[in-house]
């Protein structure tokens, strides 16, 4: 849930500062609401694009370290094992037990790479991230967030007024929802993403309207 919703929220903060940046310099509906499906597309497409390399990235390091350690322990069993042992009395276990676990897992060369890959890097080798989930994932959690500004417009609005209500609210609740997994209290999280949200449109709103009245 949680990068659900932090995606949906950048997407809501962009999109809606991007529609209100483009409202204070240009009133037509008509060119607000093709800039925020522009805006959505475009930064639906960046999130995506960017979130698949990055795990892709990750998970290829990750295939690196594995590679090592599986090398590791077809070149030096022994010590690998004696390696394994010694991470178990680290942890309170007495050396003859640990020891003797260490043996059993070793017999089972996949299994001891599977604990030698948790225990020595953090990570289980048949559980490393897809990238085209999490590509995926950002591309549907941004272009939610990013239509909520945009929905009053291509539904007729012709105020962005409008869609600052539905964008205040909607910031309000998903900062409420992020407190779920935080230790701050609903209304804190919702009020602090409602005003970071607001100083960004109105700041862009300026900035439209600055250039609007400029001619440039």
């Amino acid at each position: 849930m949680r990068p659900s919703v932090f995606g949906a929220m950048d997407g809501l903060v962009s999109n809606f500062a991007l529609i209100a940046g483009v409202a204070g310099g240009n009133a037509n509906p008509r060119v607000i609401a093709l800039s925020g499906v522009a805006g959505l597309a475009a930064g639906a497409l960046s999130m995506a694009g960017g979130e698949y390399v990055s795990v892709a990235s990750q998970r290829e390091l990750a295939q690196a370290e594995i590679a090592v350690e599986r090398g590791e322990l077809a070149r030096h069993p022994d010590d690998e094992r004696a390696e394994l042992a010694q991470s178990f009395v680290d942890q309170g276990v007495t050396q003859e037990l640990a020891d003797e676990v260490a043996r059993q897992i070793s017999q089972n060369p996949d299994r001891a790479l599977e604990v030698h890959a948790r225990a020595e890097l953090g990570i289980t080798p048949d559980e490393l991230p897809s990238p085209r989930v999490a590509a995926v994932s950002s591309f549907v959690s941004f272009s939610v967030g990013a239509a909520l500004p945009l929905l009053p417009f291509l539904l007729g609005a012709r105020e962005l007024v409008v869609s600052a209500v539905v964008s205040c609210v909607a910031l309000f609740v998903a900062g409420a929802v992020v407190s779920t997994v935080t230790a701050r209290s609903w209304w804190y999280s919702g009020l602090r993403q409602f005003v970071v949200g607001a100083v960004a449109a109105g700041v862009t709103f300026s900035v439209g309207s600055l250039i609007g009245v400029a001619g440039l």
